[in-house]
């Protein structure tokens, strides 16, 4: 899904209704500054305010999705499509996701293999290779680690509990966070309140 075809589409269909923003955020139970993000292409919709949404601007579901009106010949196709593309983002995140836990499982494992060579061989393996030996380790664990974090981090979204928008949360964000599984203490990006945010693999869904 274009994000900024939608803000725009979105902000055509506010205006042609005659609505501001704080005047569309108040019939949603929103903030102004939530439709703002839509219309700029930095946000999108929560699942449950489609429906109300599209009821406001006297659009349809499948409009919304496209950023642009559909004719009554394109409908079907362009409803498959959008379905198509969401499932394909779910498929890709969670390929993404199981790639970045095994390397982070490889690196864990090879960097716990190469100590144990150094501790069990300890009296045939020189100090100069058993230092070789451990700053490798080292490395290959800690850019293990860096992508597996770096991929938890920006494949998916994190679900906001207090407004239910969905956002990426930065590096520092992401690192000092506190964590639970699949929940990270998180301010989000756009209502700007602290809470324990899911983290789920498309925006069409809790998983």
């Amino acid at each position: 899904m274009d994000q900024i075809l939608i803000g725009k589409f979105i902000s055509s269909e506010r205006k042609r209704k005659g609505y501001t923003q704080k005047q569309l955020a108040e019939k949603l139970g929103i903030s102004d500054k939530t439709v703002s993000k839509w219309e700029t292409g930095n946000g999108f919709p929560e699942v449950s305010l489609l429906l109300p949404l599209c009821s406001e601007l006297d659009i349809t579901v499948n409009e919304l999705l496209c950023g642009e009106r559909v004719s009554e010949e394109d409908y079907i196709r362009k409803a498959e499509e959008n379905m198509v593309n969401m499932i394909k983002e779910k498929e890709e995140n969670r390929k993404k996701a199981k790639l970045t836990i095994a390397i982070g499982i490889i690196s864990t494992v090879a960097f716990l293999t190469l100590l144990f060579v150094v501790c069990a061989y300890t009296d045939v393996i020189s100090t100069p290779i058993k230092g070789l030996l451990i700053l490798i380790a080292c490395a290959i664990f800690g850019v293990g680690i860096v992508i597996a974090a770096e991929g938890e981090r920006t494949i998916g979204y994190y679900k906001c509990k207090k407004c239910g928008e969905h956002f990426v949360p930065t590096v520092s964000e992401y690192t000092f966070g506190p964590h639970m599984i699949t929940t990270r203490y998180l301010k989000c990006h756009h209502c700007g309140k602290t809470s324990w945010c899911k983290k789920v693999l498309s925006k069409d869904n809790e998983e």
